[in-house]
């Protein structure tokens, strides 16, 4: 199953497949995180999804975006 993501948005194999929800606590407090990200750019965190472990998340700021893909394509 494919999944459609917008452009600007990351998705992220994050978690064990048990971790299935936005509610779980492990994907709430890495939402957290993401927020006082957002928080810092001043910006907000626009989606935020959890299936099966992977991450599904974007902000709405080009700025924030451009420098996590860089981090994202720092580790190989």
């Amino acid at each position: 199953m494919n999944m459609k993501i917008s452009p600007g948005s990351f998705e992220v194999d994050l978690f064990p497949e048990e971790v299935n929800s936005p509610d779980h606590p492990y994907a709430a407090q890495f939402r957290e995180i993401l927020e006082s990200v957002a928080r810092e750019y001043e910006c907000t965190l626009i989606s935020f999804d959890v299936k099966m472990g992977t991450v599904t998340f974007s902000f709405d700021s080009d700025e924030l975006t451009a420098e996590i893909l860089q981090i994202l394509n720092q580790t190989d």
